[in-house]
């Protein structure tokens, strides 16, 4: 908190660190969670999807999934509610919204909407929005219907909020690394993580009560990782299985894959823009499987 409180000195937004929050932030018992969905994958693709064979599948593990995503669009101030479409981007505000989502048939690649088993509206969030509004984009192939937006909770938002921090983060981060500091690598993934999990609801940060910004966030990491997942599959790589905040498998030469501009998607190595192979499981597409 008070490395947040550094990089805000310059800052030239105001932020309401103890808004109130509509009844949805609200936790029905201590136990169970509130309803806002952060559209968690754990998605694994069907055998019979695949051409046959034996395949290869690596799983391969991003780093710093959280850090990353503190670079998300953040609600300012105190939500306000509203009802009907709304155009975030355009009139720059970030929050939650009660979406019906359109309907995913794609085999070849998770619902960007997550593991849900159930049907019907439900709350999302910014960064969840955004990204199923890019799926339903002619960028990326018409994917499926843009969600139905039935009522928001909204506030002025900037992508810059937490960007000092992250870049500050990043960079001991790689530091640690270069030197082979594990005390302070560890020190570095600690306070993100901590910080993450502590501005929703708990008695461990004082000074910060923004549920809205950890669904947020948590929402943005697994955003990120479904774009990974649709940029292996758009090289020409099978995705197999996306799992938690940063785990991709997936079948084919992954180490020599490029964009359109030549670039590797997936650089191995241990900065927040690389990846770490993780293992290899051999598997048999076929009557003899």
């Amino acid at each position: 908190m008070e490395l947040l409180d550094i990089t805000r000195k310059s800052g030239r937004y105001d932020v309401v660190a103890f808004p109130w929050m509509p009844e949805i932030f609200s936790k029905p018992t201590k136990d169970k969670t509130d309803q806002i969905w952060e559209a968690r994958p754990k998605w694994s693709r069907a055998w019979d999807s695949l051409p046959l064979g034996t395949h290869t599948v690596d799983a391969l593990d991003f780093n710093g999934a959280f850090l990353s995503a503190l670079k998300t669009h953040l609600p300012l101030g105190e939500l306000v509610h509203s009802e009907g479409p709304i155009d975030t981007v355009k009139q720059k505000r970030s929050g939650v919204h009660l979406v019906t989502p359109g309907e995913w048939t794609h085999e070849y690649l998770p619902n960007p909407l997550g593991s849900r088993d159930e049907d019907g509206p439900l709350w999302i969030t910014e960064a969840t929005l955004r990204l199923m509004n890019r799926a339903a984009s002619e960028k990326y192939g018409q994917l499926c219907a843009p969600p139905e937006i039935h009522e928001s909770w909204t506030s002025g938002s900037t992508e810059h909020l937490l960007e000092y921090v992250r870049a500050a983060l990043t960079q001991v981060r790689a530091e640690a690394i270069a030197s082979d500091d594990a005390v302070a690598r560890e020190y570095v993934k600690a306070m993100y993580s901590k910080l993450v999990s502590t501005m929703g609801d708990s008695n461990y940060n004082r000074d910060l009560h923004r549920p809205d910004w950890m669904h947020i966030i948590r929402s943005q990491a697994f955003a990120n990782l479904w774009e990974k997942a649709f940029k292996a599959n758009a090289a020409g790589l099978h995705v197999v299985g996306v799992k938690d905040t940063d785990e991709l498998e997936v079948i084919g030469d992954w180490q020599t894959v490029v964009d359109a501009r030549g670039r590797r998607i997936f650089p191995e190595g241990r900065g927040v823009t690389e990846v770490k192979p993780k293992k290899q499981r051999v598997i048999t597409i076929g009557s003899e499987a």
